[in-house]
């Protein structure tokens, strides 16, 4: 049984929330009369047609009686950006920091105020209408951690487009993929950026996409808006004296500042219906292709403002952090639209927590004195492997909350952030979420809930967990099972764009009447919630979400293999990473050269988040008759645990004595 950790005094005594009583009544009141509940918070906006009591939700949750929906305070209409950026400045905040931005190099960094962030998104927002940019047309965005993206995804908010943001680390074959998939007809990028000491030209990525775009998926994009990034920060390695050798112009082009020179800083919002789409984000499909999952407007602001206010315990003065790049949901949510929602000031950080050493993350939590401090598993365990100096080194008592993000954090890392990094005062949020769910839905808050090492904790308000056995029978009281939830929250996902019936499919099939989130979880004795990991075929690497089949059809297009089958191996950094079984075509020869072709193929197909870690020549699959891959019995050989229970099913049994003797030494 797991050690439970109050709220420290230090916690408790800012709480905006300071007992789980408190958080049991509040969560009560959210599933029993959610109009009520919401409508606290959604009275803090602005609304040019005020939602009617009445409408305030309705849903379909099961197949078998229709198509799935769920609108949140139909017939109402407002803006996103205008409440984020106009009522903030009405409300007089406009010489309120917004962000301080902290570039890649430490002697870059900035900050900007709301009233100046509302007159750049207004300038955008104008030229991309003059460009011929409306509602509902789709933006795609490839950029780095720069205040642009900021400036960029408001101004698609506030003249209603649809803005799509691809990680700028995916290759141009998945941008190609995504740009034609959402009929993107603006490009935005930036020439370049630094990673640490590395030059990434991402003027060149977004050049090949948009060429492989028009060649593979005869889709054309009218115009690519360039930041002019790399001649205004600190070089950290050699750079020609003019950057424009580093990539080609060609007749869409436009730099970023040439569009905008001459705009007006005033620029009347669109004004949208709660359920028109904000946003779209892809994530990867279970098929391989990726899905374009649909936020809108309403019910995304409310619940991005309510798990931003409570599971971070935002106050007026503090400053919060979230590491999390633009191009994941983390940073959609955390990083853009919920901090703004409540008049935030956050650090925005383009560089790496390794770089100029391995003391940049803390030494800016001293710098900024941030109070909230939310980060991935991954880094803090990469971060833990360094010693406890480089955190001993600097002030860290200003910091209240820290969070984690992208998979469940393990117990060892959790007691790390909490004794170094929290001294033992702070509180710290494991969030479950996921890009469907657009906000945290299983999660501690600060001052009212206690903790476990590792656990997700319990539902945030209008979430309501079940957990569910293979039959569909629901498990009361401790017991481990499929994680699936019964009704709406605010910010839950709406479709998939332009693919209704994969989003049927994909979410609401398998337990007719729940959202089923593809993950398992267990509840304990005291009824927390441990998510347990992915029960379909995904993989979460570095809280990183692919297929299996993603990878596999990328390994199968080397000519010299027939076959692949992909796993995932408990990893001391990543959480998880690619163990990858590939047989191969009469003649081929299993090598180091093949071994590196393919990791190549993985990193240039996918992005080098995706590259394996193991590649084993694999004579033959353990299928079944009916020919199914038994990934259960890959994922003990890449264990070396040779205990795989039952293979009577198995096509041919003697393929797993021969995977075991080809495991690499």
């Amino acid at each position: 049984m797991s050690r439970v950790y109050q709220p420290s005094d230090h916690v408790v005594e800012k709480s905006r929330l300071s007992s789980f009583d408190k958080y049991k009544e509040m969560h009560k009141k959210s599933l029993e009369d959610p109009e009520t509940f919401w409508s606290e918070i959604a009275n803090e906006f602005h609304w040019q047609t005020p939602y009617q009591p009445g409408n305030f939700l309705s849903y379909n949750f099961d197949v078998n009686k229709g198509d799935i929906f769920v609108k949140w305070l139909e017939g109402s209409v407002t803006n996103i950006c205008f409440n984020l950026l106009d009522r903030n400045v009405r409300n007089g905040h406009g010489e309120k920091i917004a962000y301080y931005w902290e570039g890649n190099h430490p002697d870059d960094y900035s900050r900007i105020t709301y009233r100046k962030l509302m007159d750049l998104v207004c300038q955008f927002a104008n030229a991309l209408r003059d460009s011929g940019v409306g509602k509902g047309d789709r933006v795609s965005i490839y950029m780095p951690m720069i205040l642009e993206t900021v400036v960029c995804m408001l101004a698609c908010a506030r003249i209603g487009a649809v803005h799509s943001i691809v990680f700028a680390g995916f290759s141009s074959d998945s941008l190609a993929e995504r740009l034609s998939d959402c009929k993107a007809k603006v490009l935005v990028t930036a020439d370049g950026a630094w990673r640490g000491e590395k030059l990434l030209i991402l003027k060149n990525v977004c050049d090949e996409a948009l060429e492989k775009a028009k060649t593979k998926y005869n889709h054309s994009v009218d115009l690519c808006i360039v930041v002019a990034h790399l001649n205004r920060v600190t070089a950290c390695g050699k750079l020609p004296d003019d950057v424009k050798t580093l990539y080609k112009w060609h007749d869409r082009d436009i730099w970023w500042h040439d569009l905008v020179e001459g705009q007006s800083n005033i620029c009347p919002p669109e004004w949208m219906d709660a359920e028109d789409p904000l946003f779209m984000l892809y994530t990867s499909g279970s098929t391989g292709k990726p899905k374009g999952v649909l936020h809108t407007t309403a019910g995304y602001l409310l619940y991005a403002t309510a798990t931003f206010r409570y599971v971070f315990d935002y106050q007026e003065k503090d400053i919060y952090w979230c590491t999390a790049d633009v191009g994941w949901i983390t940073g959609h949510t955390y990083v853009v639209y919920a901090p703004l929602a409540n008049a935030a000031t956050s650090v925005m950080f383009e560089g790496t927590p390794f770089f100029p050493d391995n003391d940049r993350y803390w030494s800016l939590v001293d710098k900024y004195n941030v109070t909230q401090f939310y980060t991935a598993p991954t880094a803090i365990r990469a971060l833990t492997k360094f010693g406890d100096d480089y955190v001993k080194r600097h002030n860290m008592k200003s910091l209240r909350v820290l969070g984690s993000v992208g998979e469940p954090i393990n117990p060892e890392a959790w007691l790390w952030y909490y004794n170094l990094v929290g001294s033992g005062r702070c509180s710290i949020v494991d969030t479950f979420w996921q890009t469907e769910t657009g906000g945290h839905v299983l999660t501690s808050l600060p001052g009212a809930t206690p903790m476990k090492p590792g656990a997700a904790g319990f539902p945030f308000f209008g979430v309501e967990p079940t957990l569910l056995d293979e039959n569909g029978k629901v498990i009361e009281g401790p017991g481990e099972g499929y994680l699936v939830f019964s009704r709406p929250w605010p910010g839950i996902m709406r479709t998939l764009f332009g693919d209704h019936e994969r989003y049927q499919k994909v979410y609401f099939s398998k337990f007719p009447g729940y959202y089923c989130t593809g993950d398992g979880a267990r509840r304990d004795e005291d009824g927390f919630l441990w998510v347990t990991g992915r029960i379909d075929d995904m993989l979460n690497v570095s809280g990183h979400l692919m297929s299996t089949s993603e990878v596999e059809s990328v390994l199968t297009e080397e000519p010299r293999v027939s076959e692949a089958a992909v796993v995932s191996k408990p990893h001391p950094i990543k959480g998880e990473s690619l163990y990858c079984f590939v047989s191969l075509n009469d003649g081929a020869k299993f090598d180091a050269s093949l071994v590196d072709a393919l990791k190549k193929l993985v990193r240039s197909r996918i992005g080098a988040f995706a590259a394996p870690d193991v590649i084993q020549y694999a004579p033959g699959l353990p299928k079944t008759r009916s020919g199914k891959i038994m990934r259960r019995i890959l994922r003990k050989v890449a264990l070396g645990d040779t205990d795989i229970g039952d293979t009577s099913t198995l096509a041919d049994p003697a393929v797993v004595d021969d995977l075991f003797k080809n495991r690499p030494k």
